[in-house]
C-alpha cells in the first residue's frame, strides 16, 4: 500500500519490452536506501516488485498487460518517473490509500496558472469518471491529489508549487498521458451496495435507511 506522497524522481536507464522478458531499470537514491529484492516501489503510480537492487539503480519486471494498460509503455531511456516506497507501518499517512493498481490512463487537456498554483485538467473514460468526485482523492502518476472540479468527461486538480517541482507534473504538457487510480473506498462502497448473490442484493438503500444511515 502507498500514500501518494512521492519521495523522489528517478530516471529510466533502460526499458526492455518483448514477449517474454520485459523489464525496466531506474536510477534512484532515496527509495534505495533500505530497498531489498522483493520490495514494492510505485513507479508513476504502478506498483512494481524489485528484482535487482544496486547502490543507485533497481530493476523491476513488467508484465505486458501493465505496459499496455499504463503509461509505462511509452517511457524511454532518460524519462523521469515518480517513485514511492510502500508505506511503513509506523509512517505518517500524508496522502490517501493508494494501491498501486491503476484503473487506467487519462490525457492532460489543459494546464493553467492561478497565482502560485497550477491547474491540470485531465480527460478520462466514463469508468474512471464515475468514481471521481469533487473534493475527493485521485492519484495521478502516483501523486495523491484532491479533485477540485469535475465535469462529465474530465476533472481538474490544483497543484501547489512544491508538489509540481518535486514530481513529474512539472514536466507534463498538454496531450501527455498520465496514470490514474481512483479512490479505492468508492469502489468498495459500490460493491457493497450492489452485490448480487442468489439474485439478492446484500446492502440496499432501504436497509441503510432502516438502520438510520440515510
Amino acid at each position: 500500500m502507498f500514500t501518494g506522497i512521492v519521495e523522489e524522481m528517478g530516471i529510466v536507464s533502460e526499458i526492455r519490452r518483448d514477449g517474454n522478458n520485459s523489464y525496466i531499470k531506474i536510477a534512484a537514491e532515496k527509495v534505495l536506501s533500505d530497498a531489498h529484492i522483493g520490495d514494492s516501489i510505485a513507479v508513476n503510480g504502478v506498483c512494481l516488485t524489485v528484482t535487482m537492487c544496486g547502490r543507485n539503480i533497481f530493476q523491476a519486471d513488467v508484465m505486458n498487460e501493465t505496459l499496455n494498460r499504463s503509461s509505462l509503455g511509452i517511457l524511454k531511456r532518460g524519462s523521469r518517473v515518480n517513485l514511492e516506497r510502500a508505506m511503513a507501518a509506523d509512517g505518517r499517512f500524508g496522502g490517501h490509500i493508494v494501491s498501486g493498481h491503476i484503473d487506467g490512463t487519462g490525457t492532460i487537456v489543459n494546464i493553467k496558472t492561478d497565482g502560485i498554483a497550477v491547474w491540470y485538467t485531465v480527460s478520462a473514460k466514463p469508468d474512471i469518471m464515475r468514481y471521481t468526485v469533487e473534493k475527493g482523492s485521485v492519484a495521478i502518476d502516483g501523486i495523491s491529489l484532491t479533485v477540485a472540479r469535475v465535469n462529465q468527461n474530465d476533472f481538474s486538480v490544483s497543484v501547489i508549487p512544491h508538489t509540481a517541482q518535486q514530481t513529474v507534473l512539472s514536466l507534463k504538457k498538454i496531450g501527455d498521458i498520465v496514470n490514474l487510480e481512483n479512490d479505492i473506498i468508492a469502489k468498495y462502497v459500490e460493491k457493497l451496495i450492489n452485490p448480487v448473490q442468489n439474485g439478492k442484493s446484500g446492502v440496499t438503500l432501504e436497509l441503510l435507511a432502516e438502520k438510520g444511515f440515510i
